[in-house]
């Protein structure tokens, strides 16, 4: 089964992380025995060999520099100059392994459809594909000015969410509380005019209901679990996702543990002791299902290299290939194949062909 993945920090990993990811996982994992400078060190789960094996053929790959604001004990760059700086090293390392042959940057619709019927080509040795990549910006603190994403724009990005975990410079996000700032406002008139999509994810609540009554163009939410199974205010509640199904959106599923289970204290729960595994994400899957009626409006937004490793994912995730198991799954609990291939990856390729300029 074709596998979309509308959320991974592929750049972030390569240039912070200081990962080659044209290296398997196990590799990864073995070079960074006796590191202990990030959290996930040696439990590391995407790579490309292991994205070839799972049959991921298209992702979302971000770009992502916070600005660490005076008062904010969050980690971030100094500047929105040196997080502009930051995110343009991410994109040419994503042009890096364009040129290497590892990812195809696609930018068209053109682009995506030629991607598609060469990663559906069975004459070409899986392991020689390029992995079909769109890009985005998680969180807008890297723009100096709203006018930068018109730039970014330029250089390929289709998407844009203007918070991520605490305050921010145009939004505040997960665990903040405010309205959409001005800014925040003049950077969404801005992405609507020129069609680029808002990603609500992170947003908080005060700046997503500003955002959706604002915002008319098209959006999505790139990697989000329901609220109502695991309550937090990082989770998607029931208004909003009606208010997504009625905008013909999508919501991609993320896979890190503490959003999949209820109860789970961070630094503390494995994914053993709180049983979670794969199939955890199916009720998930399904809530968002029987609230729309139909299976069109969830997909996958793993975020399985959103600096966790495997002490922070289903535990029968070894790596990102796994997720090939999410086939079987839907198919148990009752999910038709044309429903599977919805939620695996039909719907985010509507998606892409409704926003890739022709």
């Amino acid at each position: 089964m074709l596998l979309i993945d509308a959320h991974l920090d592929l750049s972030m990993n390569a240039m912070e992380w200081n990962r080659d990811l044209r290296l398997s996982v196990p590799q990864i994992r073995n070079l960074e025995i006796g590191l202990s400078d990030k959290p996930d060190r040696g439990k590391g789960t995407v790579a490309f060999p292991e994205l070839r094996a799972g049959n991921i053929g298209i992702a979302i790959g971000t770009l992502i520099a916070r600005v660490k604001l005076p008062g904010q004990t969050l980690p971030g760059w100094a500047s929105a100059e040196q997080a502009w700086a930051q995110i343009q090293g991410q994109l040419a390392w994503y042009k890096t392994m364009e040129a290497a042959g590892e990812i195809c940057i696609i930018k068209n619709q053109q682009q995506l459809q030629q991607h598609l019927l060469n990663w559906t080509n069975d004459a070409i040795p899986q392991q020689q594909k390029p992995i079909g990549l769109c890009i985005s910006l998680e969180g807008a603190d890297a723009l100096i000015t709203p006018e930068h994403a018109l730039a970014l724009q330029q250089q390929g990005v289709i998407a844009i969410g203007p918070a991520h975990y605490g305050p921010g410079r145009y939004a505040h996000g997960t665990d903040a509380s405010a309205h959409l700032h001005k800014n925040g406002k003049a950077l969404l008139q801005l992405m609507e005019q020129n069609g680029i999509v808002l990603d609500i994810t992170h947003l908080c609540d005060e700046a997503l209901s500003d955002a959706l009554s604002l915002f008319t163009g098209t959006l999505w939410a790139s990697h989000h679990n329901c609220r109502a199974l695991v309550p937090h205010n990082r989770q998607m509640s029931d208004a909003v996702i009606q208010e997504m199904i009625a905008r013909n959106s999508v919501i991609g599923m993320a896979f890190d543990a503490w959003m999949m289970v209820p109860g789970w204290q961070r630094g503390t729960s494995t994914p053993q002791q709180m049983q979670c595994n794969l199939a955890s994400i199916i009720p998930h899957i399904d809530h968002i299902c029987q609230i729309a009626g139909n299976s069109l409006h969830v997909g996958i937004g793993s975020d399985l290299d959103g600096a966790f490793g495997n002490e922070q994912t289903p535990y029968d995730v070894h790596t990102i290939a796994d997720l090939q198991q999410l086939n079987y799954l839907l198919k148990q609990k009752g999910y038709s194949n044309n429903d599977v291939e919805n939620i695996c990856h039909n719907n985010w390729l509507r998606m892409l062909q409704r926003v890739l300029p022709a």
